[in-house]
């Protein structure tokens, strides 16, 4: 058995898209783009929660991390002080851990980590 996929519910597809795709760097895969799906390579998908269940959540901004929530996505990136800084300097919410990782929080709360 193999892991395919990582799928996120989002709220705001578009904006979404524009987080992984632009400000952390995620390549989309163009060809499986929709109006409530996005496939990036390596793995993470986004799905659009239903209009009418979206309309009832509430996303502060800036979002409040989903520290309650029982998963976390963790990448792998080769220079973890570089993409780090980097996601910083574009606002991003980035958390240094004693272990030598870090926590990031995405504009709907969601916390994934990177880990060299």
């Amino acid at each position: 058995m193999q892991l395919r996929q990582a799928l996120l519910f989002v709220k705001d597809l578009q904006q979404m898209i524009a987080f992984y795709g632009t400000i952390v760097g995620f390549n989309l895969i163009v060809g499986t783009r929709s109006d409530t799906w996005a496939e990036f390579e390596g793995g993470l998908a986004l799905h659009a929660i239903p209009s009418h269940i979206a309309e009832e959540i509430v996303i502060e901004s800036p979002a409040v991390p989903r520290q309650e929530t029982p998963i976390k996505l963790i990448f792998t990136v080769a220079d973890l002080d570089a993409i780090s800084a980097r996601l910083e300097g574009l606002g991003v919410t980035v958390m240094r851990r004693a272990w030598g990782a870090c926590d990031c929080i995405d504009p709907e709360g969601n916390i994934f980590q990177l880990s060299s």
